[in-house]
């Protein structure tokens, strides 16, 4: 069985990061905080404990219509093992992507629900 933990943090896609960053940053004055160096252009905002990430889609698409995307709209859920999720969703024959050595400094797995969404499910490495 899964054992979540927590919301990690939520993603949103938007379609031009300047005009996203002058809402968030200038009128809801979120606080900007490092982000990895993904090849996706996006920030990353501290909301708490939890984080918001903005990520610009290169074909400034917000809705989705395709597979899994990682620079579409998602949310994620820190779970305590990578390799017990792993283990949950192949039981469960849940098709996923993973990236157990992933640059963002943590282990991540992708899944889609029935509707298409995303969900990314984030663990320490090697867990």
């Amino acid at each position: 069985m899964i054992e979540y933990a927590h919301i990690h943090h939520v993603s949103l896609a938007v379609r031009d990061l300047d005009v996203a960053k002058q809402f968030y940053t200038g009128l809801l004055a979120m606080q900007e905080i490092e982000r990895p160096p993904f090849r996706s252009t996006g920030t990353w905002y501290a909301i708490g404990s939890q984080q918001l990430h903005l990520l610009q889609h290169p074909q400034g698409h917000t809705l989705r219509e395709a597979g899994i995307d990682t620079t579409d709209g998602h949310f994620a859920i820190w779970v305590k093992s990578h390799k017990e999720t792993i283990a949950w969703l192949e039981k469960q024959g849940i098709e996923y992507e993973a990236r157990p050595d992933s640059v963002a400094g943590f282990a991540q797995i992708f899944v889609l629900d029935p509707d298409r969404n995303i969900i990314e499910f984030d663990a320490p490495y090697h867990s």
